[in-house]
């Protein structure tokens, strides 16, 4: 028996997340669950590193789980990804023992894609947050950068587990580019952890400021006052992309050890 890594990428428009569902309900742990069967004749067990939600995408998952395969890993990739669905495929995969997606992980990078037009744009339709208007470049950076460093974001999310709220941000920013539509913009975060719903909570308010509906002081004072309002909007879930997993043996020597806990995982609520 050996401990498999790999990298998944999947469209998550058809799955109700990543975390696997009751029966006729899919996710994304489902389908490669049920794609180890097909090739093992055995029930597997697969681990995310995160738990995106319903309609949230990845181009970088990681996930890990045991089998018996007396092949080569690229054998077992191969084999996977024909019997795999469509919108999830393997990236890459390896035999690493003893390693978790979850707690071994330094930090996660969502990527967030805005599309401003005038028309509905069909082929952005489950990969966008589109709408009419402008974004105000200068206040929606400035806003941003205050998310950077360590700091209590209880006001953006709810812990998965205990009371705690503080997490790390190391990079938060916006990139925007004229497009045939309009313009696209792109919010790129990565952070040790994240809360429930932390960047689409993030998103939403960072667009209001962008659109002139909340200063920046206004957006500081809810963001220090960390005090989550109930049933407060977050931004729609098909903009939001897990990018990336970040591990010691990507030499990110500049990471902190002992990263707080992601709210991926079999018994914890979702992520994003």
């Amino acid at each position: 028996m050996s401990r498999y890594r790999a990298t998944l990428a999947y469209d998550g428009s058809a799955y109700q997340g990543f975390q696997r569902q009751a029966a006729g309900i899919a996710s994304v742990q489902g389908a490669v669950e049920n794609a180890l069967l097909s090739i093992s004749g055995k029930p597997v067990v697969v681990v995310g590193a995160g738990r995106t939600d319903a309609g949230v995408h990845a181009s970088g998952q990681v996930i890990s789980f045991d089998l018996e395969w007396v092949h080569t890993p690229e054998a077992l990739l191969k084999a996977l990804n024909a019997v795999l669905p469509a919108d999830v495929a393997l990236q890459d995969i390896r035999v690493q023992a003893g390693f978790h997606p979850r707690y071994d992980a330094l930090s996660r990078r969502y990527t967030y894609l805005i599309a401003l037009a005038a028309q509905r744009q069909p082929l952005l339709r489950g990969r966008a947050w589109c709408f009419r208007g402008q974004l105000d470049g200068a206040a929606i950076n400035t806003a941003t950068a205050l998310l950077i460093g360590r700091h209590d974001f209880g006001a953006f999310g709810q812990p998965p587990t205990g009371d705690s709220t503080v997490r790390e941000v190391y990079e938060a920013g916006w990139q925007s580019e004229i497009a045939s539509f309009g313009m696209l913009w792109k919010f790129t975060i990565e952070a040790n952890a994240f809360l429930k719903h932390m960047v689409r909570r993030m998103v939403w308010m960072l667009v209001k400021v962008g659109r002139g509906q909340l200063s920046t002081g206004e957006f500081e004072a809810i963001f220090r006052g960390a005090k989550l309002t109930p049933n407060s909007p977050i931004a729609p879930p098909q903009g939001l992309t897990l990018e990336a997993v970040r591990y010691p043996d990507y030499n990110e020597a500049a990471r902190p050890e002992g990263a707080p806990e992601d709210t991926a995982g079999e018994s914890r609520p979702p992520e994003e």
